[in-house]
């Protein structure tokens, strides 16, 4: 069983959809893997991709969708052109 890079917290299932394997973590992180790996080859991964940036991963997560939300295609659907409907 594996352990979450950033929490420790205990992998809780494993859901392979089309072709596509995702580890599902206590804590709800859920990274995707390929499923041909082993169980030494997803723990690497998990270090090398996730470990070394540590909470950074999360910062970069959330400046992603804060961008989205505030000035990509987010922004769009929530805030549409045009006079606004008072709610």
């Amino acid at each position: 069983m594996l352990a979450c890079p950033f929490c420790g917290a205990p992998e809780t299932e494993r859901i392979d959809l089309e072709g596509r394997r995702f580890l599902v973590f206590r804590c709800m992180f859920t990274p995707e893997v390929e499923p041909s790996l082993t169980e030494a080859e997803i723990a690497g991964l998990l270090a090398a991709r996730f470990g070394a940036q540590g909470s950074a991963y999360f910062r970069g997560t959330c400046d992603r969708l804060h961008v989205y939300v505030t000035k990509g295609d987010g922004a769009r659907i929530l805030d549409p052109p045009g006079p606004r409907v008072p709610r």
